[in-house]
């Protein structure tokens, strides 16, 4: 039977275990009727000398039903506002009773799971690292609005609180215990409710264990309330540092910071109303509606293997053979190794092998001077990496990884000349960004375990890995590259071949538009700020730079010489600006001497001087938000052709990719999402216009109208 498991034992402790239906305890309907009814019988049982709250899950509590929240609408908000109010009183309600009510923390107590933790006079967590503690709403475009902010401002102080809040940081037992978030922990799950219940017949005779610090009289918050000189100081120069690291595009950490001052300035009940306001404003937002989509919805169906051969069996990888020691293959074979994968990394040369592992040997040693790691661990991780320059050494490998240069002819004498040494069922894996995994495949004695496994560099921090499947790529060779990534702990999304794929393609478009704007004459500096102003990391003509303007001409003359053109075609504006900067000026990017900036000894840059006289027109005045869209809109176009034409197999892999691995921004929720929340006859329509301005490359393709034809959205 479901529901709130209510026991009571001999010395009057009511043990509430949470067992919700489904797989985890929310606060959905369900959990309001519940907890209503608990409270209830709690206030009338007589005896009681105290509470133990529990979970009969293996998640403490996950938190709010985000099913509610992403359907909620501007004409929803009085319900929606009543619910947070019936909420928010029940909770109240929990930490006003005259005993003292304990939280037995036994797996996660994120979001409002953590708010509930938050009502209860003592908190006892398992200390185990499936234990994560936070607030991360603002991760979502939301805020804790089950009183998350008003406690932890009350328990912690303004400004102590406020990381937690605004970066959504999730914690370990350990450090929750540390920064005053938990009173203590406890080595097995089995001990929990035991202690808990011993903290209350310790503290029987101590009137204060059953009340909330802020609800003593006279409270103080630590640190002193908004109006402290050093709150006050820092409250002024907060929106400011908010604007810079969110650009004005998220409003959740802005809310977030209004709510948390006026916690620090209010009652606390006047502050939980303020609170709720704060969370129904956020709720009806596009970004909201985006975030939630994406990485929470999103997010569950990549990593939960939706697109993963649902009927094939886990598919452990044991010894993995990285062929190149250079930047890639000395990421990958850290990140190998760090998830106990024995590696033989190979190049050319022993010496040029020898340096590739003293990449993971620098990366290491940093873990160790901060104390994330100690030496025996280190040494252990590092044993597993075997530098060789012997072709020999790769029998049995039950995976390789190609990582060299993007040359089909080098990577298919590559592939010819080691396939060989593999275990008899092993899968080649070339990590290429744009070249064709079925030409890549057509050397390998077996293609239908040949595959793309795109990294992202630098590969130890991006946390994106993009699967391609070829035309003879077979079900067990996805699964196992699928099942890899996950070992290896990054988010593997699964497209289907073509040139470039899904990330490299648009990521293209953006530079590509970069260009297109610098010969319309606008401001190279404008087109890199307006790029960073809709929440790209970097501008166009500078994320170029660091990309390789050298790479860029190399990359084309490869798709030439396969007899495919890649999105600039022939006598492209792109190719000539390409033309014009590397052949002309010897502008090849920031590691060939500079490109389309100047870069000095110390790190710093600016325009390359010549950059204005060859392309600045003083004349040219386009809008902003014409450049803006631009931007923009170029990489939805070709995100939504990537779905139209098969080669994204999900709108979910569009999204997560988009945003993991070519920094979409944020705010959108991912290319695909974005169309979603700005409407898809608006998106047809400022296409339209754009086009009308600028050219057929801002034509919507036809999938748009088809799905508003159809009643439906990308999802």
């Amino acid at each position: 039977m479901s529901g709130f498991i209510y026991e009571k034992d001999a010395d009057g402790i009511v043990t509430v275990t949470m067992d919700m239906n489904g797989p985890v305890n929310s606060m959905n309907e369900e959990y309001r009727q519940l907890m209503g009814d608990t409270i209830t019988r709690l206030q009338e049982e007589e005896g009681l000398t105290g509470v133990v709250l529990a979970s009969a899950k293996k998640v403490f509590f996950a938190g709010g039903n985000l099913y509610d929240l992403l359907a909620a609408r501007e004409e929803d908000i009085p319900q929606f506002m009543q619910e947070l109010d019936l909420t928010k009183g029940q909770l109240r309600a929990l930490e006003k009773l005259p005993v003292p009510v304990v939280a037995a923390i036994n797996g996660a107590a994120l979001g409002g799971g953590f708010e509930i933790c938050l009502a209860c006079n003592h908190r006892i967590a398992w200390d185990n690292r499936a234990v994560q503690l936070g607030l991360p709403e603002v991760s979502l475009g939301l805020l804790p609005g089950g009183g998350g902010v008003v406690r932890m401002v009350n328990l912690l102080g303004l400004q102590a609180a406020l990381p937690y809040l605004l970066e959504g940081t999730r914690v370990s037992p350990e450090k929750a215990l540390a920064a005053g978030m938990i009173h203590e922990t406890v080595a097995s799950v089995d001990e929990l409710v035991p202690r808990a219940k011993a903290w209350i017949l310790e503290n029987k005779d101590n009137e204060a264990a059953a009340v909330q610090p802020w609800d003593v009289k006279g409270h103080k918050i630590p640190g002193g309330n908004a109006a402290h000189p050093a709150n006050a100081q820092m409250i002024t120069a907060a929106p400011a540092m908010l604007f810079q690291k969110t650009r004005g595009l998220l409003p959740a950490p802005i809310k977030i910071l209004d709510c948390a001052v006026e916690a620090a300035r209010l009652n606390l009940d006047t502050a939980l109303v303020v609170e709720s306001r704060g969370l129904a404003e956020l709720a009806i937002t596009p970004e909201a509606k985006n975030q939630i989509s994406t990485f929470f919805f999103g997010m569950n169906k990549v990593n939960g293997g939706a697109s993963r051969p649902q009927d094939i069996e886990p598919q452990k990888t044991t010894k993995v053979g990285v062929l190149g020691a250079g930047m890639m293959g000395q990421g990958i074979a850290y990140v190998s190794a760090m998830a106990g994968i024995e590696v033989v990394l190979k190049d050319i040369s022993q010496e040029a092998a020898d340096q590739g592992k003293a990449y993971s040997e620098t990366l290491l040693a940093k873990r160790v001077a901060k104390g994330r790691m100690d030496q025996a661990k280190a040494d252990a991780i590092l044993a597993l990496i075997k530098p060789t320059a012997e072709d020999a050494d790769l029998q049995g490998c039950d995976l390789v990884i190609e990582a060299v240069f993007e040359n089909m002819e080098l990577k298919h004498t590559i592939t010819k000349d080691l396939q060989g040494y593999m275990a008899e069922d092993g899968i080649w894996g070339s990590n290429t960004s744009t070249l064709p995994i079925t030409q890549l495949a057509e050397v390998a004695t077996k293609p239908e375990n040949f595959i793309g496994i795109h990294f992202f560099s630098p590969v130890d921090k991006m946390p994106l890995v993009e699967i391609i499947c070829g035309e003879q790529t077979g079900d067990v060779t996805l699964a196992k590259a699928f099942d890899y990534c996950k070992q290896i702990r990054k988010t593997p999304i699964v497209v289907n071949d073509s040139l470039g794929f899904f990330t490299s393609r648009t990521f293209g478009t953006y530079l590509d538009e970069g260009m297109q704007l610098l010969v319309d004459g606008v401001h190279p500096i404008q087109v890199d700020n307006l790029g960073k102003a809709i929440g790209m990391p970097v501008g166009p003509l500078q994320v170029h730079d660091e990309v390789s303007l050298e790479l860029t001409k190399k990359a084309g003359q490869t798709h030439a010489d396969l007899g495919v053109l890649d999105q600039w075609g022939d006598g492209s504006v792109g190719r000539a600006v390409i033309a014009t900067m590397v052949d002309d000026h010897g502008r090849g990017g920031r590691h060939h001497g500079g490109g389309f900036y100047e870069y000095a000894a110390d790190g710093s840059r600016s325009l390359w001087p010549t950059l204005l006289d060859l392309y600045h027109k003083p004349e040219t005045d386009l809008p902003a938000q014409d450049i803006k869209d631009r931007l923009l809109f170029r990489q939805v176009i070709e995100s939504l052709k990537c779905l139209e034409g098969g080669v994204l197999r999900s709108v979910a892999d569009g999204n997560i990719g988009s945003i993991m691995g070519i920094g979409a921004p944020v705010w959108t929720g991912g290319f695909i999402q974005f169309v979603n929340t700005y409407g898809l006859q608006r998106f047809i329509d400022r296409c339209a216009e754009l086009e009308a301005a600028y050219g057929e490359r801002f034509k919507a393709p036809a999938i748009v109208a088809d799905k508003l034809a159809a009643g439906e959205i990308f999802e």
